[in-house]
């Protein structure tokens, strides 16, 4: 795969024009391109559950349905969760977006290729899921027009951003997810939960 996007640069954007939106990111390189580009209280890291990301997404736009809710999720978690793709186009979340960072490799386990190094196309998926809204981003021009689609495109929107694979500095976000929700929670408005 060749391509000259740079993840970091992508996601680094996305943050810099994400105002209300809350971002959810995937295990592994999501989180830490996330992180990389700024904490913030409307941050959320998920630090396992491959395949959840997704699901996590759709449960937070349908409680949360005036806030754009952005996830990011690398393919080989794309690809574990791919039922959620007819799940969250049945619902018809319109506040949804998913960005999945396609390098082709599954970077947490040692960077064997991927479905998408095949062809599969997740774009394609969504959009034959139903999704109205879907992009193969492929080429750094045209990165703007991807994130006016994620952050303003009627939902629910796909983008598959086709980056490469050089290897990143490690940043980590925050680990402790009991602090995370408390703080997303906070930031949402929503009381403390009662100690029992």
């Amino acid at each position: 795969m060749r391509t000259d996007l740079d993840r970091r640069a992508l996601v680094a954007r996305l943050v810099a024009r994400r105002g209300p939106a809350l971002l959810l990111a995937g295990l592994g390189s999501p989180a830490w391109d996330l992180a990389a580009a700024g904490d913030h209280p409307h941050h959320f890291y998920l630090w396992g559950g491959m395949g959840g990301a997704f699901a996590m997404g759709l449960g937070l736009a349908l409680a949360r349905p005036e806030r754009r809710v952005v996830v990011l999720a690398g393919d080989g978690e794309a690809l574990m969760g791919l039922s959620s793709l007819a799940t969250i186009a049945a619902a018809k979340a319109s506040n949804l977006a998913l960005l999945v960072l396609d390098n082709a490799a599954y970077g947490e386990t040692g960077g064997q290729p991927t479905a998408t190094e095949a062809g599969v196309d997740l774009a394609g998926m969504a959009a034959a899921a139903g999704f109205p809204s879907t992009l193969r981003l492929e080429r750094a021009e045209d990165i703007e027009a991807a994130l006016d689609l994620l952050l303003e495109g009627p939902g629910p929107v796909l983008v598959q951003a086709r980056i490469d694979r050089r290897p990143q500095p490690l940043v980590l976000p925050p680990k402790d997810v009991v602090l995370l929700k408390a703080r997303l929670r906070a930031a949402l408005g929503v009381e403390p939960e009662l100690a029992r």
